[in-house]
C-alpha cells in the first residue's frame, strides 16, 4: 500500500522538485499540493494524505498553524503525519511546530535519499529531527531559566534507563544507535521508548525531544 504525500510549500519549482524525487518511488503516492497552510487544510480534508511535507514560511498561513490544525493535540490517529522543511535551522519556528504536532523537521539541503527516508519514518509512526536542528534547540533552550522544578515534577516517574534513553533520543539517536550505546538490544530500546511515551503521555519521539529540552534532560554540550 502506497503512502500517499502532500506536498506544500508556496514555491511551485520547490514543489516541482519534490514530487520529481518522489515519482520514482513504488512505495510512495504524490497525492496533491498546495502553496499555503490554508489550502493545505482543505487539501488535506480532500485527499487523506498519511504524510504531508509542509514549509513552514508561508503566505495566507503559515505552516505552524497549518500544523496544529491539521495535526491537533488530541493524538487522533488517523490525523497525518506532518513532515516539517525549512531553509535554515536557525528558524525560531521550530519549537512551535513541534508543539504543534509535526513529526519530523528535515533542512531543505537535506539529499533526496534522506528525504524520501524521512517520509517512510514519519509514515511508520516514528519521528526524525535533523542533526543540526537539534544542536539549534539545545542553543535556544539553553538561554532559558533553570527548568529544575518542572523536570521533577514530570521525570520523576522515569527510571534510571528510560531518562537514558530519553536523553539519547533528544540527541537526536536511533533506536539502533542508542542499542549500540547503551549495550541494549533494539527491541528493548524500542520498548523503552514505548513506555516513555506512555508514561509521559505522549505521542511520539518528536514529543519526547521537546519535553527533554524542556525540562532540562539535554544540556548544551550534550549534542552527538
Amino acid at each position: 500500500m502506497s503512502i500517499r504525500v502532500l506536498l506544500v510549500d508556496d514555491q511551485e519549482l520547490v514543489r516541482t522538485g519534490f514530487r520529481m524525487v518522489l515519482t520514482g518511488e513504488a512505495d510512495i503516492e504524490v497525492v496533491g499540493e498546495a502553496a499555503n497552510g490554508h489550502d493545505a487544510i482543505a487539501s488535506a480534508a480532500r485527499t487523506r494524505p498519511d504524510v504531508i511535507v509542509m514549509d513552514i514560511r508561508m503566505p495566507v498561513m503559515d505552516g505552524v498553524e497549518a500544523t496544529r490544525r491539521i495535526a491537533g493535540t488530541d493524538g487522533e490517529s488517523r490525523a497525518p503525519r506532518i513532515l516539517v522543511l525549512t531553509t535554515f535551522d536557525t528558524d525560531e519556528h521550530v519549537m512551535d511546530a513541534l508543539r504543534a504536532g509535526a513529526s519530523g523537521f528535515l533542512l531543505k539541503d537535506v539529499t533526496p535519499a534522506d528525504f524520501v527516508t524521512a517520509i517512510r519514518v514519519v509514515a511508520a509512526g516514528d519521528a526524525l529531527i535533523a542533526p543540526s536542528v537539534t544542536r539549534r534547540l539545545l542553543d535556544r533552550f539553553a538561554r532559558l531559566p533553570s527548568p529544575a522544578d518542572r523536570a521533577g515534577d514530570v521525570l520523576g516517574q522515569l527510571t534510571e534507563r528510560e531518562l537514558e534513553v530519553l536523553k539519547l533520543v533528544a540527541e537526536g539517536l536511533s533506536n539502533r544507535e542508542i542499542a549500540e550505546r547503551l549495550v541494549l538490544a533494539e527491541p528493548t530500546v524500542k520498548t523503552h521508548v514505548s513506555h516513555l511515551l506512555l508514561k509521559l503521555d505522549l505521542r511520539d519521539r518528536a514529543q519526547l525531544v521537546v519535553l527533554a529540552y524542556e525540562t532540562g534532560v539535554v544540556r548544551p554540550g550534550d549534542s552527538t
